[in-house]
């Protein structure tokens, strides 16, 4: 079938094409820099003549909470249109464990605004929430970074690797539409603090990780389960000491 996959050239979505098209699948990378732009409209309709499927991994180049809003409401908006013009059979979107418990945060909000806008279209969808990818680890450390201190909460997170985030959206585009959430996760659990000390330690970062209950994960003061996936999600395989491993 043909699939198009709406942010197909970065660390998920290029990961996704390739898996896709060596299944025999036709898989479509669209992205600003290959003439498709889903806050213009640009390029749409000529990308999805065809599709039976499109997924949306995109993200928005700026987390500024006004910025972030408009792109994922504009840019899902003009892409559930361009889809139903096209008769396009599956939408499927990428989205965060935990996106409804981190409200205080513009970023999730904006999420949770895409994920209404997509139950509402009235075409058959797929919402899968992976939790934070191994590769964001010195991301959130710099975001939590005051000095050469990284404060963060104990609260605790089920990291995965992006590989295994696009096998699983792989899996789901392909299959038949849930019409609801799926989540996936990584195999172990660590306190996000303890999380960040290990992968930095492996990579001589010289920061020091403090533990503060207050600290705040993109504006949101965590509990302990705020972004742990439920008991039926799909447990991905990939070990985060076995990724670091790698990496050296």
């Amino acid at each position: 079938m043909k699939v198009v996959v709406i942010g197909g050239t970065g660390l998920i979505g290029s990961q996704l094409v390739g898996k896709l098209n060596e299944q025999g699948h036709d898989a479509v990378a669209a992205s600003p820099n290959t003439g498709v732009n889903t806050l213009t409209g640009e390029g749409l309709a000529e990308v999805l003549a065809g599709a039976s499927v499109v997924v949306d991994v995109s993200n928005s180049p700026s987390f500024e909470d006004e910025a972030v809003m408009d792109f994922f409401r504009t840019s899902t908006a003009n892409l559930l249109k361009a889809e139903a013009d096209a008769g396009v059979q599956h939408h499927v979107a990428l989205s965060v464990v935990g996106t409804e418990r981190l409200q205080d945060s513009g970023y999730f909000r904006a999420k949770q605004v895409q994920e209404e806008l997509i139950k509402a279209s009235g075409t058959a969808y797929s919402i899968v929430h992976a939790t934070q990818f191994f590769e964001f680890m010195k991301g959130i450390a710099d975001a939590a970074t005051d000095g050469d201190t990284v404060r963060l909460s104990p609260g605790r997170i089920q990291p995965i690797f992006s590989g295994d985030v696009a096998a699983a959206v792989g899996r789901t585009a392909v299959g038949t539409p849930v019409n609801g959430v799926v989540e996936v996760a990584g195999p172990d659990a660590f306190q996000l603090d303890e999380f960040i000390r290990t992968g930095l330690a492996a990579k001589n970062d010289p920061r020091a990780v403090v533990t503060d209950a207050h600290a705040t994960y993109w504006g949101v003061e965590l509990k302990e389960n705020t972004l742990l996936p439920g008991p039926d999600a799909h447990i991905a395989e990939t070990r985060f000491t076995d990724w670091l491993a790698q990496q050296q």
